[in-house]
């Protein structure tokens, strides 16, 4: 059984070291580590509704201790992730990942709405670019450009050992630059 992220990435996959294999494994995982969460103050209003709707989160910090659980049922992968701040508050960001067309992936943050990406290997690291957000209902789907909205993500993943990587996700606006960053390190698939 192949993953998703293999499924997407085709022969490159066998260029991506064993830490990010372990993460995009095909079944039940889980990966251990610390975010930081970082935006601007103007943006508190904008992630308050969007994390309403299931789209990150609305609360900065430093090394929160993350969780990040997957799953795969059918065609889909479900990613379950959990922030636990060190005033004791618990925040989830939960999605569900399906494959699209042309090798990318369509992550959805709630039945409607997704971000489609496009993943690929550059120097042994994962590189995903945003293509364009979708909004769908049934069979009908609305492609939305990433530039009438918050703007453009990028993710980068790297390996920083056999058993660990670091992540950077930034969601970067083409006027007020960047609007939402979280980065950190995690260890893959670490077990219950």
């Amino acid at each position: 059984m192949k993953s998703l992220m293999e499924q997407a990435l085709g022969d490159a996959w066998d260029q991506l070291p064993p830490a990010l294999h372990a993460h995009y494994l095909p079944g039940k995982t889980r990966d251990v580590g610390q975010l930081d969460v970082d935006f601007p103050a103007f943006m508190q209003p904008v992630l308050a509704i969007l994390s309403r709707l299931g789209a990150l989160v609305r609360r900065r910090g430093k090394a929160v201790q993350t969780s990040v659980e997957k799953s795969v049922v059918g065609p889909q992968q479900h990613w379950h992730r959990t922030l636990r701040y060190s005033d004791g508050q618990i925040l989830h960001f939960n999605s569900v990942w399906e494959l699209a067309p042309d090798g990318h992936l369509v992550e959805y943050v709630n039945p409607w709405l997704g971000l489609q990406m496009k993943p690929s290997v550059v120097a042994g690291q994962l590189h995903y670019e945003g293509v364009r957000f979708v909004v769908r209902a049934g069979r009908w789907a609305l492609h939305i450009p990433e530039w009438a909205t918050l703007g453009h993500t990028t993710i980068v993943e790297r390996a920083l050992d056999e058993h660990h990587f670091a992540m950077d996700f930034r969601l970067t606006h083409p006027v007020f630059g960047q609007v939402f960053r979280y980065s950190g390190t995690f260890r893959s698939n670490a077990g219950p």
